[in-house]
């Protein structure tokens, strides 16, 4: 008998754990968003997931002081362009269609340098 109590006291905790996860977890929206919107008021997706698609210029393939490659490109759509970054090799060529993942910043500082209205890329999916 003891054993049912505790095994049930065990699944009860553990559902109002689960529950109490679930409320008190922050929600992950991406935000759909056009370069123009974004540069438009970059304060609204400051730290913000956004997701937005455009075709590749400007593309630059370096590797860092720590030997670490990176690339940057504006991505431009038919409002504007934004800066985005990301490690490791360029999936897609300059003039591509691409869809950008990725968390906003209107000012980031990477030891002396300072970098704005950029989107550090989780994904770049070229089309």
């Amino acid at each position: 008998m003891r054993h049912l109590l505790a095994r049930s006291w065990a699944s009860r905790l553990l559902l109002a754990l689960v529950s109490l996860a679930s409320v008190l977890a922050p929600s992950v929206q991406a935000f759909n968003a056009t370069a123009g919107a974004i540069l438009a008021g970059p304060e609204r997706y400051d730290r913000q997931a956004v997701t937005l698609g455009g075709t590749v210029t400007n593309l630059s393939q370096r590797v860092s002081q720590r030997g670490n490659t990176y690339y940057t490109f504006d991505l431009q759509d038919a409002t504007g362009r934004i800066r985005i970054f990301s490690f490791g090799q360029a999936p897609c060529s300059e003039g591509r269609q691409a869809v950008v993942d990725g968390t906003f910043d209107t000012v980031k500082r990477v030891g002396r340098y300072t970098f704005h209205n950029e989107i550090t890329a989780n994904r770049v999916i070229c089309r």
